[in-house]
């Protein structure tokens, strides 16, 4: 419960006192005080209005103080209403946390910050991470990762970043960036970028729990329905991506019994829906192609011609690098590995991928399709040795001395 009451509480304190550092000092102070009272004395009837209530009480003290510090306090009364110097009864009603939540993720996105900075704030005042959690998900020492948080702070403080929604005509363009942040905080949870784990799953979990506030929020946006769906199709899939050791299993040689039913159901319904009322978005795109993949019964099942097609509108609404690859791919299925491997090769003179060992992933998968053993076995190794993933590295290295085994 805590958890989910967080964003909405530290939205309810900035917008009441318009600092957003010192709400969430305020929002971690009443949070422990829940943390230690609620288990004792039961969770109050109205627990969002308990925590605004001691959090609004920490902010109201810590500004009278401030005023007495400065010897300002009539001066800062005078100019201030009353209502801001008492705190809300615990059960008094509170207006909508809606609009709020989403004042908040966009605050939290603000351009301003690097997206490193957009995911950590995101995570910590969204999602309701700790620094500790959030500091061991990046595999960063929790020093480091409060420092990046209090510089984000900084920053948008210093850009005169207000808790308020962009203009419209700005709300397009940092909607994207909100999305973009959640799809980066979903992939790095199912397929970490480092360390001993492949997979995870508070990372995946928490994307979904904001998306689906998010698409509560913004039910009509189209590209929002498509991330969410997005994520419930790949994510379905969790429980077969690994070996009880955690090693990687690929696609094709997957339990397809293993994967969530109910989470395929529900991503193919909200996609199936957007698809039919919404202009069409890159989210949404690889969505349909997630549908495609979770739909077929068996490997050989898959509709590789429609994903192929999809791959296609998807480099053209969304061209980048690993659009392309993923497209090699299904070329490579429908026309054969010759065909994968020549659109490969357009991003050998692509600086984003230089050194990105999926590229090398990728070509020695399709050069093992083409029979051609020895130079796949090496691009196997070259893949294993960049990459930062453990289990990655296990897989392909692996693979390498399968082929070598062979021989």
């Amino acid at each position: 419960m805590l958890h989910e009451l967080s964003p909405q509480v530290l939205a309810a304190l900035t917008r009441r006192f318009g600092s957003f550092d010192t709400a969430e000092d305020a929002l971690q102070e009443a949070l422990l005080a829940a943390a230690t009272q609620w288990p004792e004395q039961g969770v109050p009837d109205n627990p969002r209005g308990w925590l605004i209530t001691v959090a609004s009480r920490r902010l109201t003290d810590q500004l009278r103080s401030d005023l007495a510090r400065a010897r300002r306090e009539t001066a800062a009364a005078a100019l201030l209403p009353p209502i801001e110097l008492v705190a809300p009864a615990a059960d008094e009603d509170l207006p909508s946390e809606a609009d709020d939540t989403l004042t908040l993720l966009f605050l939290c996105c603000h351009p301003s910050l690097s997206p490193a900075s957009q995911v950590a704030l995101t995570l910590r005042a969204v999602g309701g991470l700790t620094t500790a959690q959030i500091a061991q998900a990046f595999f960063v020492p929790e020093a480091t990762m409060a420092q990046r948080i209090s510089r984000a702070k900084q920053s948008i403080k210093s850009a005169g970043g207000r808790f308020d929604m962009p203009p419209e005509s700005e709300r397009a363009e940092r909607l994207g960036v909100v999305l973009h942040v959640l799809y980066l905080i979903f992939n790095e949870g199912y397929a970490s970028t480092s360390g001993p784990e492949l997979q995870r799953q508070d990372l995946t979990a928490e994307a979904i729990r904001i998306s689906r506030d998010l698409h509560r929020l913004l039910p009509d946006q189209g590209e929002v329905s498509g991330l969410l769906a997005l994520m419930l199709l790949t994510d379905a899939r969790r429980a077969a991506r690994t070996t009880p050791d955690g090693s990687l299993v690929p696609l094709a040689e997957q339990d397809r019994a293993l994967w969530n039913a109910g989470s395929i159901r529900e991503g193919v319904a909200l996609i199936t829906e957007t698809l039919a009322r919404a202009r069409l978005g890159p989210y949404q795109l690889q969505a349909a192609i997630a549908a495609v993949h979770d739909e077929a019964v068996r490997p050989e099942d898959t509709d590789w011609r429609q994903i192929a097609a999809l791959y296609e509108l998807l480099a053209g609404v969304s061209p980048n690098p690993m659009v392309t690859l993923n497209q090699a791919v299904a070329v490579a299925m429908v026309d054969g590995p010759r065909a994968g491997l020549e659109l490969l090769a357009t991003l050998d003179a692509d600086e984003r991928m230089a050194g990105h060992h999926r590229l090398d992933a990728v070509r020695a998968h399709l050069l093992e399709m083409a029979g051609e053993r020895d130079t796949a076995r090496e691009s196997y190794r070259r893949a294993a040795r960049r990459t930062t993933s453990g289990p990655e590295r296990r897989y392909l290295e692996g693979r390498a001395d399968r082929l070598a085994g062979d021989r």
